[in-house]
């Protein structure tokens, strides 16, 4: 009897040493034939080949470094603003002081919108349009791959934020709805971060050269900070009103509502556990979102602050600022789409979508009140 049980796991031994073996020569054949044309060519050709080995071998190093180092990422950099020493709501004139010109508060929200976009472009790599992150992994595209495509779905998660909150600048808080035109700089900087996020310096789509991605964003960089020190100089307007603070939350809690959607989605109908590979990147887009809407209504907290005051939102702010902080504790480190019931492999998209769900209730009840 021992000696069939014995027998029965040496077979199922060799059989997945078999699969391993034939699962290696169908990987590395293509090098192995290659090295076979390369060693019967001349110096001639080998030179020009082996320093494109070099270059790629170097590009990649360089590939991998951006993706894995996470340079800045901090889910608590809210508390830097310090925003709860302002005593002013935005656009409002500051107090005067002996000898000082006349001044107005900044915009919170315009300057982490701007810090977020600085965080993708300066402080990182855009890793989207990188050239190796468009030619993929042997042409199947990254994020259909379990690795080096967490972060890039991170970054555009953050860009999401901020271009849902750059159109919401440009259309309502940053003019007198109905007595002043659009702000240029906002207008200019909602243009720019709408642009493509995959483009690289040469495309085929149209053909021919490109500017690439992070330049239009660091151009909607300039553009924003150029408002917020027209704010500041009491040259340009924040309309801080209760309908506008309504709509925003709305379009924040439509998105947030969109992006849940697409989580249940995968859930359900995709739980393959850990072998599931688009579930870091769906995880971290998820993440990257609600990174950046921490900061950002936060800062709608700051800029409104008249208007929280006002209709006593304070708590329900709070709460919903600790269902954002709950939520960026989940940084598994690997991301699994098991099933919801299964007991083996977690479902982190599931959880996220939790947390997703009880952030956008908050923002409606906030919205209820604001709307009573």
């Amino acid at each position: 009897m021992l000696d069939r049980i014995a027998g029965f796991f040496r077979l199922i031994g060799r059989t997945i040493g078999r699969w391993v073996r034939l699962l290696f020569a169908w990987a590395f054949w293509p090098f192995i034939a290659a090295r076979g044309w390369y060693v019967q060519r001349t110096w001639m050709i080998r030179l020009p080949i082996l320093g494109l080995i070099g270059l790629l071998a170097v590009l990649y190093c360089y590939f991998i470094w951006q993706t894995q180092v996470w340079s800045g990422f901090n889910p608590s950099f809210v508390n830097e603003y310090r925003l709860s020493e302002r005593k002013v709501a935005a656009g409002q004139e500051l107090p005067a002081t002996d000898g000082a010109a006349k001044s107005c508060q900044r915009s919170a929200i315009v300057d982490v919108a701007a810090d977020l976009t600085d965080f993708n472009v300066n402080q990182n790599a855009w890793i989207s349009s990188m050239l190796l992150y468009r030619l993929g992994f042997f042409g199947i595209d990254w994020d259909h791959t379990p690795f080096l495509d967490n972060k890039a779905s991170f970054q555009r998660g953050v860009n999401q934020a901020v271009r849902r909150t750059s159109a919401e600048l440009v259309d309502s808080l940053g003019r007198v709805r109905g007595t002043s035109g659009i702000n240029n700089d906002l207008q200019d900087a909602r243009g720019k971060l709408q642009f493509d996020e995959y483009s690289w310096y040469f495309g085929l789509n149209p053909f021919g050269p490109k500017t690439p991605t992070p330049s239009y964003y660091r151009s909607a960089i300039e553009s924003l900070r150029k408002f917020n020190t027209d704010l500041a100089n009491c040259n340009a307007v924040f309309d801080g009103r209760a309908d506008n603070l309504i709509q925003f939350i709305d379009r924040i809690a439509n998105d947030l509502g969109s992006t849940s959607d697409v989580l249940a989605d995968r859930s359900q109908n995709h739980h393959r556990g850990w072998f599931d590979t688009r579930a870091d990147d769906r995880f971290w887009f998820a993440f990257g979102q609600l990174y950046a809407y921490y900061a950002i209504l936060a800062a709608a907290q700051s800029d409104f602050s008249q208007v929280v005051a006002e209709r006593n939102l304070s708590a329900i702010f709070g709460a919903t600022m600790r269902q954002f902080q709950a939520a960026l504790q989940i940084q598994p480190a690997i991301i699994s789409n098991g099933r919801e019931d299964g007991w083996i492999m977690p479902s982190h998209l599931a959880t996220m979508g939790f947390y997703i769900l009880r952030v956008r209730s908050n923002l409606v009840e906030t919205r209820s009140v604001l709307d009573r």
